[in-house]
């Protein structure tokens, strides 16, 4: 099973456009956590996320694609059902 993490942080611009394209993924039944870089440095540093959004899809708990900045949505489901 395929899980999505998605990095954004309260003042950065494309997080603010592309976070309502992720809760529509969400909302279509695919598991996506939405992570606060602010308020989670750690996990942000754990995964290497440098800038955001950065979305990371993983299988198995093993990462098998990586997003940074902003898509379409149609390319985010392409991504994660690929």
């Amino acid at each position: 099973m395929k899980t999505t993490k998605y990095f954004s942080a309260a003042w950065c611009g494309p997080c603010k456009v592309f976070k309502p394209v992720m809760k529509e993924i969400a909302n279509e039944g695919h598991v996506i956590e939405f992570i606060d870089i602010d308020k989670t440095p750690e996990l942000a540093q754990k995964y290497g996320v440098r800038s955001v959004p950065t979305t990371i899809i993983e299988q198995n708990g093993i990462e098998v694609d990586r997003i940074v900045g902003t898509t379409s949505k149609e390319q985010v489901l392409k991504r994660i059902n690929g």
